[in-house]
């Protein structure tokens, strides 16, 4: 619930969807009666593991995720139990603990953690932090002026997901993406990527970081995490819906239609609606920069399907069916064809070498061959 908002202060809308500039008070029966734009700025799934190892309760409630939780959250919110909210810490990890953050995560996956709360391994837990969701090993840390998001790896990994990850931001970008910058750095041997985290922005006078307001696309679409409710899990809605908010819809969508065609192109089943968002740095929404961006080899040649709704054959990755709605992305049939025409070629003659030069073997590139330009991209029905 939300209640009338002061006309005394300059007013920004915490979510054009739900929670618009009003003087009305917004109720809501959806998701256990929190609106998305709170439930984005609660940790997902490694964020609540570390809160429970580290409040020694295995289930908590949704406001007790967001008031366990580090003010470390994606987006601009901050949770406390009195009406004026606590100045934020502005205390973060330095990549010089990265190998401390690395042992511990390691330690989380594996379970290999003391049940006590109180435990000095168990207090290390929050160094780590609960923001961006997502269920890798990840951490937030502070170096060159900047936040990063630090990716861990884990030990049941098939290849160096680190630098493959690195890879592929760096990849679409050559396709003409606005990706999150990236890096990687090496601590004791082993690979962690660094991602720029673009919800964040250093303050002129270095007093600490402005932070820019953003929802999921899970909260513009209205949809829900679970598998038996994800109807409006679909690009074509996302971008209708973000059409009517963002400042430059034309400029936006088409930006999703690339990242559409690039999530085929390297068979990224990960593209759920959690790994899509709008931020408003200042007064305006725009689309973020594109992040998590994963390929996933797999054994069919024919068929492969994206996590969300791309065309008039549903979520079938496939150029013809992404092409067959390419109005809704306010494109003109040949500049749709011409921007799928080029991302193909792109991707074909340049992921391997891409992927090499971020530093990963070729044994891992042996890994993810077949994720890149599966046949089924450029099949039609009467089969040419």
């Amino acid at each position: 619930m939300a209640g009338p908002i002061s006309k005394t202060r300059t007013r920004v809308e915490l979510d054009p969807i739900e929670l618009k500039l009003s003087d009305q008070t917004y109720e809501t029966a959806r998701l256990n009666g929190v609106f998305g734009a709170i439930r984005d700025a609660g940790p997902d799934f490694w964020g609540r593991r570390v809160i429970e190892k580290h409040s020694g309760v295995t289930k908590l409630g949704e406001l007790d995720y967001l008031l366990e939780s580090p003010d470390d959250r994606a987006g601009a919110l901050g949770f406390g139990t009195n009406v004026k909210p606590p100045a934020p810490l502005r205390v973060f990890n330095q990549t010089l603990n990265l190998d401390l953050l690395q042992a511990t995560a390691e330690a989380l996956v594996k379970d290999d953690l003391p049940n006590d709360p109180n435990a000095l391994q168990v207090q290390d837990l929050m160094l780590l932090g609960t923001s961006m969701g997502g269920a890798r090993p990840k951490a937030v840390v502070e170096d060159q002026g900047a936040l990063w998001i630090a990716k861990f790896g884990r030990p049941d990994d098939r290849w160096n997901s680190e630098r493959v990850e690195h890879a592929m931001l760096e990849l679409a970008r050559q396709c003409g993406i606005q990706a999150a910058e990236s890096r990687v750095e090496q601590v004791n041997g082993k690979d962690v990527l660094l991602v720029k985290r673009f919800d964040r922005t250093r303050a002129e006078d270095n007093s600490g970081y402005l932070r820019s307001r953003m929802i999921s696309s899970l909260t513009v679409l209205r949809a829900e995490d679970s598998a038996l409710a994800r109807e409006r899990w679909s690009y074509l809605i996302l971008v209708e819906e973000m059409r009517r908010v963002v400042s430059e819809p034309k400029e936006d969508a088409r930006e999703l239609f690339r990242r559409v065609v690039f999530n085929a192109l390297i068979s990224n089943i990960d593209d759920h609606p959690r790994n899509h968002a709008l931020i408003a740095p200042q007064k305006h929404w725009r689309l973020s920069p594109a992040y998590d961006l994963t390929p996933a080899p797999s054994v069919s040649l024919d068929r492969r399907d994206l996590a969300m709704e791309c065309g008039a054959q549903g979520r079938y990755m496939n150029a013809a069916n992404i092409l067959s709605e390419h109005r809704r992305f306010l494109l003109e049939p040949e500049e749709a064809h011409r921007i799928v025409t080029e991302m193909a070629e792109q991707v074909k003659s340049t992921w391997e070498t891409t992927v090499l030069v971020a530093g990963a073997s070729q044994r891992d590139v042996d890994a993810i061959h077949s994720a890149f330009v599966y046949p089924g991209f450029f099949h039609t029905p009467n089969g040419n």
